[in-house]
């Protein structure tokens, strides 16, 4: 396994947010329960859960909404929930201990480094990847993270039939992942052009408020093709 290295191109920018006190004490008591530390080596996820339910990964899960809502509506299912943001990580940790839930882990961590060091090839069903940070100015256009390389090596950890789920709601971004899915061999559109939303992604307040403003979210939904 090769060492980690630092040759792409950050999709982030680490803010020194404010952890509040509940998300530090959440991360303190829980992260032993849900996190797992990176580490340049393949995880065993049927180990990792101690069940061979289907494994999707949600990748820049931010506060962990979402991704709470998701995987307690799921319990057959089970999810890896990749985040840098202190906040976030404490704020989802909270909301799954609270909920008991027994199907989420979390890794505190860049995702291109998780998904190419940790991840084995073929060992997912379902990535989801909502609201990533759009970059909206043409200069950061390059820290996007939907870009060809990263796009064909999430693609190679999808099992044959697994699906990658992207939504946004800047419309040249979603018009640039369309363009960049597209393009991946690897991957078929399940839809013409964009999708509708499938129900496994849960409304956000923030995306309902922008609905009522007049604003567009985009859903994208590929599936890795069979061999």
């Amino acid at each position: 396994m090769s060492h980690p290295d630092r040759s792409h191109i950050r999709s982030y920018v680490l803010r020194q947010g404010r952890v509040s006190n509940a998300q530090q004490r959440a991360r303190e008591e829980l992260l032993p329960r849900y996190g797992i530390p990176y580490a340049p080596a393949a995880l065993d996820l049927g180990a990792v859960f101690g069940r061979g339910a289907p494994k999707i990964l949600e990748i820049g899960f931010g506060m962990g909404e979402t991704t709470a809502a998701i995987a307690a509506s799921n319990p057959d299912r089970d999810y890896l929930g990749i985040e840098v943001h202190t906040p976030g990580v404490g704020a989802l940790l909270k909301t799954a201990g609270g909920l008991g839930l027994t199907n989420l882990r979390v890794i505190q961590h860049d995702a291109v480094e998780v998904v190419r060091d940790m991840i084995a090839p073929r060992s997912l069903d379902g990535i989801h990847l909502f609201f990533p940070d759009p970059w909206p100015k043409k200069r950061h256009h390059k820290r996007r993270l939907v870009q060809p390389p990263f796009v064909a090596l999430l693609a190679s950890r999808l099992r044959p039939g697994g699906y990658l789920h992207c939504a946004t709601d800047w419309q040249d971004y979603a018009e640039q992942m369309l363009s960049v899915l597209s393009a991946e061999p690897a991957l078929a559109n399940t839809a013409k052009g964009f999708a509708p939303r499938p129900d496994h992604r849960p409304q956000t307040k923030f995306e309902s408020r922008g609905k009522r403003l007049g604003h567009g979210v985009w859903d994208l939904l590929f599936r890795r093709r069979p061999d």
